[in-house]
């Protein structure tokens, strides 16, 4: 079994398998500050993970489902899976930008595809994340269903 994290590798180099979704590619700039770095002023690796939510939040807010929203109609996008491979070490005040698309749509999960890459070009890591699209019974802290994923969220981050 191959794992998660060089499945997406192979996908985000431009090998999209006929059951991959054509997503647009989203945007996030991020910087490696201080705090983010171990002893050596190298990337502490849990910063990716935040970088990754990060970004996969900047994508829903840019198609309309921005938190206020999400909050609002009760929605919710829990994390159930996430794994990462590091290519590159990253120092402290390197910029770069998390470059994420859907790789794949399911009945009530989807999976993200990210690519953390220094503006020089490096890529830095590439990794991905499984979601639950869901909704709260009567608004957070209620029980949390897994809700159909439809056609039109779907459209929002279709590569045109």
């Amino acid at each position: 079994m191959i794992p998660t994290c060089v499945r997406i590798v192979l996908i985000l180099s431009g090998s999209v398998a006929e059951n991959e979704f054509k997503s647009r590619v989203f945007a996030h700039p991020v910087q490696l500050r201080w705090g983010e770095c171990d002893p050596a002023g190298i990337i502490f690796y849990p910063t990716y993970f935040l970088w990754f939510d990060a970004a996969a939040w900047n994508m829903f807010a840019q198609v309309g489902y921005h938190a206020k929203r999400m909050r609002a109609d009760h929605l919710a996008m829990p994390l159930v899976a996430v794994g990462c491979e590091f290519k590159h070490p990253a120092e402290q005040e390197d910029r770069a930008e998390v470059r994420s698309r859907i790789a794949r749509w399911g009945g009530k999960s989807f999976v993200l595809a990210h690519e953390v890459v220094r503006v020089d070009g490096t890529l830095l890591a590439a990794g991905s994340e499984t979601r639950v699209w869901g909704r709260y019974e009567n608004g957070p802290g209620t029980p949390l269903k897994g809700q159909t994923i439809g056609e039109e969220l779907k459209a929002l981050f279709r590569d045109r």
